[in-house]
């Protein structure tokens, strides 16, 4: 026979290590499946970002719609993990108690004495104490309840958020056998709405009722206008955790 100079006997092959292909080819495809989903969702999540933005800022540019940004705005909404609740329709139930609220503010006879406002995922109704009380007094104004019903109707329909009644005061002293301080005043102003609530049809474990006295003013108590803008009661809307 011919000798053709190759000798096979120099050709080997190493049966135990042949799998290291197959091996290194699967690891490639599962490096490349989990670039892609990475990058699809990094894309996902900056496309929701965006429109967030778009949607804040529309709402910005609706006087009508004031507050309803701070509302809504929750730190969960930029976090790389989206929570479902926040994407089928809680959030959509935000926006309407808002605009139910302010409609209300708006028109309803009054109205000079509420506002509203939004922070940290709370609605505040704030309603001026001389509209519910007299000077040194915890009796509610007949001329207040209509209002307060009013409310009572709105927290009615909105059973899932739970209700703070707050009162204030200003930092004129106080010091009767009724009130020995702000203190006082300002706590018995605050249950003395609960107790409304409750007689209305409000469940009691919705309230709560605390009294600030003078230690949270909304403006310094340098006049009589300042002053009468710190009497106030707020109702904190806050949805109950599930």
């Amino acid at each position: 026979m011919k000798d053709t100079g190759y000798n096979s006997s120099f050709i080997t092959y190493d049966d135990d290590a042949t799998w290291l292909v197959t091996y290194a080819d699967l690891m490639t495809l599962l490096l490349v499946f989990f670039i892609l989903l990475y990058t699809l969702a990094t894309f996902e999540k900056e496309r929701f970002k965006t429109t967030i933005g778009e949607i804040k800022q529309a709402v910005r540019q609706s006087p009508e719609l004031q507050g309803l940004t701070n509302f809504l705005e929750k730190p969960e909404l930029l976090d790389e993990k989206i929570r479902i609740d926040e994407l089928t329709g809680l959030r959509s139930r935000d926006t309407e108690l808002f605009n139910t609220v302010n409609h209300m503010v708006q028109k309803a006879p009054g109205a000079e004495h509420l506002s509203l406002d939004a922070k940290n995922g709370k609605l505040i109704i704030t309603v001026s104490g001389g509209a519910l009380f007299g000077s040194g007094s915890a009796r509610l104004f007949p001329s207040a309840i209509p209002g307060i019903d009013r409310l009572v109707n709105i927290f009615q329909e909105y059973e899932e958020y739970n209700i703070n009644i707050k009162g204030h005061t200003d930092n004129i002293p106080i010091a009767t056998r009724e009130f020995p301080s702000n203190w006082e005043l300002s706590a018995i102003r605050a249950t003395t709405v609960l107790k409304h609530l409750v007689s209305r049809g409000i469940q009691p474990g919705r309230l709560t009722a605390t009294g600030y006295g003078d230690i949270i003013p909304l403006v310094p108590n340098t006049s009589d206008e300042n002053r009468a803008r710190n009497r106030r009661v707020e109702f904190v809307l806050e949805k109950k955790e599930n």
